[in-house]
């Protein structure tokens, strides 16, 4: 069962959808910690009409959280979520690097499995964090981000739509042209890190 918090944002994110049809769109799993939530909200309705969003914020209370198979949960946000989107956007907050969530979404974006093909990775900063002293990625998505030496880029905050199909565009074509370079052999995250 979706919570109210989900809910909003798949509202946000349809209605910004709608205001494009531009068929070049890419579909985007946005992942983020949620205490970022309003922030996010934000981020979709400026930037939605860029890319198809796809949201999940994944959260204790999800039904399907209540498992203790970590694989099961994988496989459950990448069948469900991740299934048709091409890239995924990681919003990073002063808290995202101590979400297990994030951790295991980005974890099912880089892998290949039987039913799905990895996605791009891509990190923005959110406003919030921008000046924020201790800016610490997810380890997973820091493994991975390295300007052109590695598989994933590390953004500021778009200023304009412009900018942030950019910065897509490059995570999605990264997906066949740096698939070598992916680190994702990082133990799973099995609990949130209290901060």
């Amino acid at each position: 069962m979706a919570t109210y918090a989900q809910l909003s944002l798949a509202r946000i994110a349809e209605a910004a959808a709608r205001r494009s049809t531009d068929p070049t769109r890419h579909t985007c799993f946005v992942s983020y910690h949620h205490e970022d939530q309003d922030e996010v909200e934000e981020f979709l309705d400026t930037f939605g009409h860029v890319f198809i969003a796809r949201v999940l914020g994944v959260s204790d209370e999800d039904d399907f959280v209540d498992s203790d198979n970590t694989d099961y949960i994988m496989d459950y946000i990448r069948e469900v979520y991740l299934t048709d989107s091409t890239v995924t956007i990681v919003m990073v907050g002063k808290g995202t690097w101590a979400s297990r969530y994030v951790d295991w979404e980005v974890f099912s974006t880089l892998r290949n499995d039987k039913n799905n093909r990895r996605s791009g990775l891509m990190a923005i900063t959110l406003p919030s964090a921008a000046d924020y002293w201790n800016k610490q990625l997810p380890p997973r998505v820091a493994d991975n981000v390295d300007a052109d030496e590695k598989y994933a880029r590390w953004w500021k905050y778009p200023t304009a739509g412009n900018d942030l199909q950019g910065f897509i565009d490059i995570a999605f074509d990264t997906r066949v042209t740096k698939a070598h370079l992916i680190d994702n052999t990082r133990e799973r995250r099995g609990h949130n890190v209290v901060w």
